[in-house]
């Protein structure tokens, strides 16, 4: 029986979807719940699930184009997998000719149909074959990571490198040329929204440093006792996330939102937590923070990077929030400013925890100290509240006693 696969239904604020790339060809077999294809919105890539096993019968939608809720995808033969691969030896015995001679083209294709488009992009750019690539991904996917880590194998570079240079078309006497390539839809909505933040809000950042010196001690002396009781690492995160809700009761302006002519103040505490994707910048919300203990905190960021690792970020997932909060300082970063994620009205950056001399008590002592960084919207936060708002967490994390006794 042939069944259609229709574009999911999705949600409200999304009018269509891009279908970023095929999984799955004609005449191959597939498994129920296997991912045919991926569909990329505004926000989120979204998976087109098998909903039975068969075999690919027919492809309506070539790559690249948009799709709306309900349209017909690819039409598939319901319980045709089996005859498909009893057939699959002979075919291959008849096909033995013609297979020597495509050999060579032939793992590149069905290797690429699994790549993303910017992990394509790189393996199309240094002229790489992706079979010979090993996949870390779910279900053996090649990430950017698995591309850099084949290329630092010098036999790699060196075949990388002449084989780019072959193909490379002659533009000058120095051989400088330009790519254009289209920015993927998630791209060209976060460009739009950050110059919508900037150009909307009148944006301003504050500045303070934090000697983390009593929460690290304090995490050295409970962390193994913590990871064998709740099943989770404790991390730095549930730290500032507590910090930072003790400083959004303090001062409730700075967990407000503007609609209009109002502001609507939030009496709720969804903090949103920047996650870095390959497909782009995602910010999942933790709700209801204030009600949440550090192992359930610790839990759900875990929950979320494997979410986001594994491309099922969801439009729930990202939907809301509060006040956000962004870490640089996984990347090295010792100092920036980040850019409000609207329709909230402030962000707090971490940044990089460096050891350097600081006067305790009039002493000179090396100290774990972090740069921390609050931007907020001076349409409705006074400069003495966003920087009584760092002072805040800054008492809070470097007396962490605070916490718990909320003072």
């Amino acid at each position: 029986m042939s069944i259609e696969i229709k574009v999911p239904q999705l949600p409200e604020s999304v009018a269509d979807a891009t279908l970023v790339t095929w999984h799955k060809q004609v005449g191959q077999a597939v498994t129920r719940d296997e991912n045919l294809a991926d569909l990329e919105t505004d926000k989120v890539v979204l998976e087109v699930p098998a909903p039975v096993s068969g075999v690919i019968k027919e492809l309506r939608i070539v790559a690249g184009t948009s799709v709306t809720s309900g349209q017909v995808l690819a039409v598939l033969e319901e319980g045709a997998a089996a005859a498909a691969a009893a057939a699959k030896p002979a075919a291959a015995a008849a096909a033995a000719p013609a297979a020597a001679k495509a050999a060579a083209t032939a793992p590149a294709k069905n290797e690429g149909d699994k790549l993303s488009p910017s992990v394509r992009r790189m393996v199309e750019e240094q002229k790489l074959d992706p079979a010979k690539i090993s996949g870390s991904g779910k279900d053996g996917r090649i990430t950017k990571g698995d591309v850099v880590e084949y290329l630092d194998k010098p036999a790699a570079a060196a075949a990388a490198k002449p084989a780019a240079a072959a193909s490379a078309p002659a533009v000058g006497a120095a051989g400088r040329q330009d790519q254009r390539v289209p920015m993927t839809r998630l791209r060209a909505r976060i460009a739009e929204r950050l110059l919508e933040a900037q150009h909307t809000q009148a944006q301003l950042t504050t500045f303070n440093e934090i000697d983390l010196k009593a929460v690290m001690d304090l995490r050295a002396k409970y962390k193994d006792n913590f990871e064998k009781k709740h099943g989770v690492k404790l991390g730095f995160m549930s730290f500032f996330i507590k910090a930072a809700v003790e400083a959004l009761k303090k001062f409730p302006t700075v967990n407000a939102s503007v609609e209009g002519n109002d502001i609507v103040y939030h009496e709720y505490y969804d903090i949103g937590v920047a996650v870095s994707t390959e497909k782009g910048l995602m910010v999942p919300v933790l709700r209801d923070v204030d009600l949440q203990s550090y192992a359930d905190i610790e839990k759900n960021i875990g929950g979320f990077a494997v979410k986001a690792r594994e491309g099922k970020i969801t439009l729930d997932d990202l939907t809301g929030g509060t006040f956000s909060i962004t870490n640089g300082g996984t990347f090295g970063s010792l100092l920036s400013t980040p850019i409000v994620n609207m329709p909230q009205s402030a962000i707090l950056g971490m940044h990089a925890t460096k050891e350097r001399p600081v006067v305790v008590n009039g002493q000179i002592e090396i100290r774990p100290m972090m740069y921390v960084a609050l931007s907020y919207d001076h349409r409705i936060i006074d400069g003495r509240e966003a920087v009584q708002f760092l002072v805040t967490i800054k008492d809070c994390l470097e007396d962490p006693a605070r916490l718990l006794l909320s003072v």
